[in-house]
């Protein structure tokens, strides 16, 4: 539970062109849609994908590290780490365990199955939208641990897309039919203030300082 005293106090600190920015950033957010990246070997495309997420309102990006370990490219990301939650996996298995818990369906993106074109998918179900490797794609086990599947229609001789872009195409298509629903797609309004405090100490220098000035005072 928030401490909403000590978020007014926190908000104290922020200019008012940024407490502003705060409320409209989060009122755009949403845990409906979330993403994963299996195993992307280029860094550079999974921070891609974290800038996407970022732009598009998505507020957690799920990252599977079974083969390789690698920190968020902060320049291609350009400060979205800061605004994205990032969780991640060693296993595939275990990525999709946590996301059935939480609800999820599990939706591989993938050029070689029709079963639904960008076009006519389902945003009512919570969804997590797995990105598969440069040049392998999605692993067997994420292709029968599916829900459901995705595809970009594409009319050229190339059968495929970089990640980075078939995830900014689907995030930016879902996203918007997603807000001309009536689904309660936004976060609630303890997460809005849970990622409120924690943006305000991203943000904040002497977070720690004033917090603990504050409880000692109050």
């Amino acid at each position: 539970m928030v401490d909403l005293k000590l978020l007014e106090h926190l908000e104290s600190f922020l200019t008012e062109k940024r407490r502003q920015r705060f409320d409209e950033v989060l009122a755009q957010r949403t845990k409906h849609f979330t993403v994963a990246t299996e195993d992307v070997y280029q860094l550079h495309n999974t921070s891609a994908v974290m800038r996407s997420c970022e732009v598009f309102g998505i507020q957690e990006l799920n990252v599977i590290e079974e083969r390789n370990t690698k920190k968020i490219d902060r320049e291609i990301a350009l400060g979205s780490q800061k605004w994205v939650d990032l969780n991640r996996y060693q296993s595939v298995s275990d990525c999709i365990t946590d996301l059935k818990k939480k609800g999820y369906q599990i939706v591989a993106t993938t050029p070689h199955n029709n079963e639904s074109l960008l076009e006519d998918f389902d945003v009512i179900p919570k969804s997590c939208l797995f990105f598969g490797r440069e040049t392998e794609g999605l692993s067997e086990e994420v292709m029968e641990q599916a829900d459901r599947f995705l595809k970009i229609p594409m009319v050229g001789f190339t059968e495929s897309l970089n990640i980075s872009v078939s995830a900014a195409i689907i995030l930016q298509h879902i996203t918007a039919k997603l807000k001309t629903s009536n689904i309660e797609w936004q976060l609630s309004d303890e997460e809005k203030n849970h990622k409120k405090i924690d943006w305000i100490r991203k943000t904040i220098h002497s977070y720690d300082e004033i917090v603990e000035r504050f409880y000692s005072e109050y």
